[in-house]
């Protein structure tokens, strides 16, 4: 396979572009290389830890850590929700609202897929806006207070706009899923680390359209997000 793109590589971290489809650990069973192993053999790298997952279907940045002691650090600033993170996705459905935030417990159901609860004992948070990216298409920049798994997939679910490709929660059919993280920061000791993952691949995000709707965008920091409770974040 072609090599994984890097975004930014020090002493002590690396974080590079995760294509579509790579999970983050082997797969005895159908023998595929995870992202780890994969890439201590392209970086001739002996030791490296997950700072945090993606889904196999997303792509997008990916921070691993060089050794123990900074994958802790890197993996604290995670829990504390001091890292930002700022997603794409694309979906053929009309959401119930354009913007706003979506909160909520999660719940695993069978086969695989997690509901969004209106409890809130310990909620995942995602804040979204939506805009039409060409006629059919709605593009979503998305910000995830939380890390729950299929976060962002149930949110944009639960406002009736599934992800497309997303064969789990009844997306549009595709050749991969179209959800990429595309942005992240970390606040590391000495000198935040800043990051933007290009879209490389997916039949809709290549779309000359689309492409056009992916460039036109403001950094996701100058977006006015709005602010949230405390309470929510602090389990």
């Amino acid at each position: 396979m072609l090599a994984i793109p890097l975004l930014y590589q020090d002493d002590e971290l690396l974080i590079v572009n995760k294509p579509a489809g790579i999970a983050m650990h082997d797969s005895d069973a159908v023998g595929n290389q995870g992202i780890v192993t994969l890439l201590k053999h392209q970086c001739g790298i002996p030791q490296l830890h997950l700072c945090h997952r993606l889904d196999t279907g997303t792509s997008g940045c990916l921070c691993l850590a060089k050794d123990a002691r900074t994958a802790a650090l890197v993996g604290e600033a995670f829990a504390s929700r001091t890292v930002s993170k700022f997603y794409l996705a694309l979906s053929a459905d009309k959401p119930k609202k354009k913007q706003g935030s979506i909160i909520g417990d999660m719940k695993n159901r069978r086969g695989g897929q997690f509901m969004l609860l209106k409890e809130k004992y310990n909620p995942a948070v995602t804040q979204f806006f939506s805009y039409s990216a060409k006629p059919g298409i709605r593009g979503f920049i998305v910000k995830p207070y939380t890390g729950k798994t299929h976060q962002i997939r149930v949110a944009l679910k639960s406002v009736g706009a599934a992800i497309i490709g997303d064969s789990l929660y009844g997306g549009k059919p595709a050749d991969r899923l179209h959800l990429h993280a595309w942005s992240l920061t970390l606040p590391m000791p000495h000198n935040p680390i800043s990051v933007t993952a290009p879209i490389l691949d997916g039949e809709f995000f290549v779309d000359e359209q689309i492409r056009s709707w992916v460039t036109s965008l403001a950094e996701p920091t100058t977006f006015p997000w709005p602010s949230v409770a405390p309470h929510l974040l602090i389990r």
